[in-house]
């Protein structure tokens, strides 16, 4: 290990930018096997480790625990490390060479384990080792997400005439373990940023995949050409948009008495200059704008706020666009986002006030327009003009970049599905 260090400080400051493509490419796999030759020596430090007992004479409650907090890392990876250490000391002597070789890297070996102890009892020392084989030539030529797939599948490898019977009473035992561990967070990393992690059984992911896969496809390309989201963003919006819908769709009980709702306080002057902040109930903040934008088609409750910002009077929460005027706009305008060029329907809309009700903007059908969550923010973003053409019908006008003359454009998508079904308006 010495040597090892030794010959990495001799490299460590040398530049790579002048190595031919071929050098750089062998010297790439070469640092790539060596992750798996020093993973396996790790592992064997790991097992000396425990067998000494030497986080217990350190006060450790256990290796986990100690190597945790020894090098700094997750609870998960010291669990996984101390796993390997474990299962290849315990008898996975192919996957020890294959490791020790460079031939594997230490997340293959850690899937070779999971499916090795799924194995039921009572096979036999050769039908073990087949498996393994199996296991370990199959991590030479797949990822470990493909060698945890074809695992599913050892069954027909080692015991092909109980493989159908083994399978089910494996699959069973998966979906009751994952249906225990399923989980779902949500946190902030303290700067705007929300994280929401979760784990589900198979049969839930798929729910939720169905559910997400329809409004999360691409948006059909317009002057700013195709859309920019990737397909990260596009189910982060999908995920959004089907809880929006749910809430406005008041299916869901009540809490304290009341609908859940998006609650958030800001002062009308703020609201007026876009100067400030507004306060979510969870405590978290929103810019001005934002709060705007939320304001275009919800629940809106009045408070006027004393000097110590204590309500004085509260008004009764009231709907900007009412049902029968979002139907009167989408039957105006083509029963669906009126971007030029945006195919969303109408039950993916917001109503978005062309002139902002605070400042003076009325709710009626010639200040107001559909438009679609992300096509939603781009308008409040400021860089889209949207006003009304003396036909009565929204115009768009795209930012200079895109068009020096900022031309007004139209959404011809909705127009045309309507005369195809024989209606015009």
């Amino acid at each position: 290990m010495t040597a090892i260090g030794a010959a990495l400080d001799g490299v460590a400051e040398s530049p790579v930018w002048s190595l031919p493509d071929g050098q750089v490419e062998e010297l790439l796999d070469g640092a790539h096997r060596l992750e798996g030759r020093l993973a396996e020596l790790t592992a064997r430090l790991v097992e000396e480790a425990d067998r000494r007992e030497l986080a217990k004479r350190a006060g450790a409650s256990s290796t986990q625990a100690w190597l945790r907090h020894r090098w700094q890392v997750s609870p998960a990876d010291a669990k996984h490390q101390v796993a390997l250490a474990a299962s290849l000391a315990g008898g996975l002597e192919l996957t020890r060479r294959a490791l020790a070789a460079g031939d594997l890297t230490r997340a293959h070996a850690g899937v070779i384990v999971k499916v090795m102890d799924s194995l039921p009892a009572g096979l036999g020392d050769e039908t073990l080792e087949a498996a393994e084989r199996q296991l370990v030539d199959w991590c030479r030529q797949f990822d470990q997400v493909e060698v945890a797939r074809l695992g599913r599948r050892l069954w027909e490898v080692v015991d092909p005439d109980g493989a159908d019977s083994r399978e089910a009473a494996l699959l069973e035992r998966q979906e009751s373990d994952a249906k225990r561990q399923r989980q779902l967070s949500l946190g902030t990393d303290g700067f705007g940023l929300h994280l929401l992690r979760g784990r589900f059984d198979t049969e839930a992911a798929a729910v939720i995949a169905a559910a997400l896969d329809p409004l999360a496809k691409p948006l059909p390309s317009t002057a700013d050409g195709p859309d920019p989201r990737s397909p990260g963003q596009r189910y982060a919006d999908a995920l959004v948009e089907v809880c929006r819908r749910q809430l406005d769709a008041g299916d869901l009980p009540s809490r304290g008495g009341e609908k859940p709702q998006v609650m958030v306080t800001i002062g009308l002057d703020q609201l007026k200059t876009l100067t400030g902040s507004g306060l979510l109930d969870t405590g978290e903040r929103l810019s001005p704008e934002a709060v705007r934008k939320l304001a275009c088609d919800a629940q809106v409750l009045p408070a006027v706020l004393g000097g110590d910002s204590r309500p004085l009077d509260l008004g009764r929460a009231s709907r900007t666009f009412t049902p029968t005027q979002r139907r009167a706009i989408g039957l105006r305008d083509g029963d669906g986002c009126a971007f030029p060029g945006c195919d969303r329907p109408m039950a993916w809309c917001d109503g978005h006030h062309i002139r902002h009700w605070i400042d003076g903007g009325p709710t009626d059908l010639a200040n107001g327009v559909l438009l679609c969550g992300y096509h939603h923010t781009t308008i409040h973003q400021g860089d889209w003009v949207v006003q009304l053409a003396p036909d009565g019908r929204p115009s768009f006008h795209p930012p200079t970049w895109i068009d020096t003359n900022r031309r007004g454009r139209r959404n011809q998508i909705h127009r045309r599905n309507l005369a195809s079904d024989g209606r015009s308006g």
